[in-house]
């Protein structure tokens, strides 16, 4: 097939995009670069050194001897150029992970939560209304999230997307129908993805189009398969407060001496899959696409859960890494409990790579050979959700002050 991953040069859309390249497919990354340019701002950068876009999809051709081909486009703010590009292209299929990915960057502030808003909403948007105009019947696969669920109990396994509910009607009976899961997003770029799911059910009910939406969990892990045949194929490895996920988080700071940090009770449940299996899951949702006509297929990307303070006490005893228990800057329960089905992946052919400490050694080997690249004020997690949450948050660079729990 013929497919393009927008987003490509970011931390799935990469290894997503050698997978499908070293499946024998065409592969075209249509990438804006924002992501390298949110390093610049942030000032920091990723804890893996990563060559240009170009360099990389150079390096890939040397080793494998096939092309993978860029194109510079803003999906957001290039509307014209996209449509041109896909007009003339044709791809048989789209991988869409051009979006802001991080909820604590989406939460920093008013001008961060306007551009997560635009970026997200407007490239999604602006790529189904291309596809609708220029009649162009390729599948959509876009990387949601588990946030669209909310992190809330009710005591039942969470469904693939939609929920059978039973309504009363006029003359006392019941009518069955099914309706998306209720949506509760929990930070500005969640909601963002609650409205792109809104999106995908009005283009594939009102004009046809064949779209898949993956829920993914917290993505953990650095080399794929692809990534490891050469050092310049490396993934990225955000290690930082904004973008730097949970586990991830750990791992390094087990690797350099700091303090684990786990903010509130660390009582909150999170869905995980590691890097292998997310580029795994986008080969199977490719091979499995919607009927014309038919409603959005929803697959949950996840393969296990865990409470983060048992992530860390986990990684403590690994490393034996001191814990540090900090305010929460999230506006989220202290505690919670989830439950996820994944029926659908499993049922394709996935076979689950789970924690276990020779993957999780993987990763620390990474963080430390790169140690040196460590900027520790960058660490901490200090966007606040609230106005009233940001006076106690922890901001000291080097964490002498953490109050650390062996």
């Amino acid at each position: 097939m013929k497919i393009a991953v927008l987003g490509g040069d970011g931390f799935v859309g990469w290894p997503t995009s050698l997978h499908l390249s070293a499946q024998g497919h065409e592969v075209h990354i249509i990438d804006n670069l924002s992501r390298r340019w949110i390093d610049t701002e942030l000032g920091v950068q990723s804890l893996t050194p990563m060559d240009s876009i170009q360099e990389r999809t150079r390096i890939w051709h040397q080793e494998t001897g096939r092309r993978i081909h860029f194109h510079l486009i803003d999906l957001a703010r290039d509307y014209e150029v996209l449509k041109g590009w896909l007009a003339e292209q044709r791809p048989d299929a789209i991988v869409h992970f051009a979006e802001q990915r991080a909820a604590p960057y989406s939460m920093k502030s008013d001008r961060h939560k306007n551009y997560t808003v635009n970026n997200n909403v407007n490239a999604t948007h602006n790529l189904l209304n291309a596809l609708v105009e220029i009649g162009l019947d390729a599948h959509l696969v876009h990387l949601g999230t588990m946030g669209v669920y909310g992190y809330s109990s009710v005591g039942a396994a969470i469904p693939e997307g939609y929920l059978p509910v039973g309504v009363e009607t006029l003359s006392g009976e019941t009518a069955t129908q099914e309706i998306l899961y209720p949506s509760n997003p929990g930070s500005i770029y969640h909601m963002t993805k609650c409205l792109d799911q809104l999106l995908f059910q009005y283009y594939a009910k009102n004009d046809g189009l064949r779209i898949t939406d993956l829920h993914q969990g917290i993505v953990w892990g650095t080399h794929t398969a692809e990534t490891r045949q050469h050092a310049q194929l490396v993934n990225r490895f955000d290690y930082d407060g904004d973008y730097g996920t949970v586990l991830n988080r750990f791992l390094i700071q087990a690797a350099i001496g700091y303090p684990l940090t786990v903010h509130g009770t660390g009582g909150q449940t999170r869905a995980f899959i590691h890097i292998q299996d997310s580029v795994r899951c986008i080969e199977l949702a490719l091979k499995s696409a919607p009927e014309r006509g038919d409603q959005v297929k929803i697959f949950n990307q996840m393969t296990e859960t865990h409470r983060v303070r048992d992530l860390a006490e986990m990684i403590s005893r690994m490393t034996g890494a001191e814990i540090a228990y900090l305010p929460n800057p999230r506006k989220e329960a202290a505690e919670n409990d989830l439950v996820v089905r994944n029926e659908q992946f499993l049922a394709l052919g996935l076979n689950p790579t789970t924690l276990e400490e020779g993957l999780l050694a993987e990763v620390v080997d990474v963080a430390k050979k790169f140690a040196y690249r460590v900027d520790r004020s960058r660490i901490p997690s200090v966007s606040a959700w609230t106005k009233d949450i940001a006076p106690t948050i922890e901001r000291d660079p080097e964490g002498k002050r953490l109050k650390s729990v062996s």
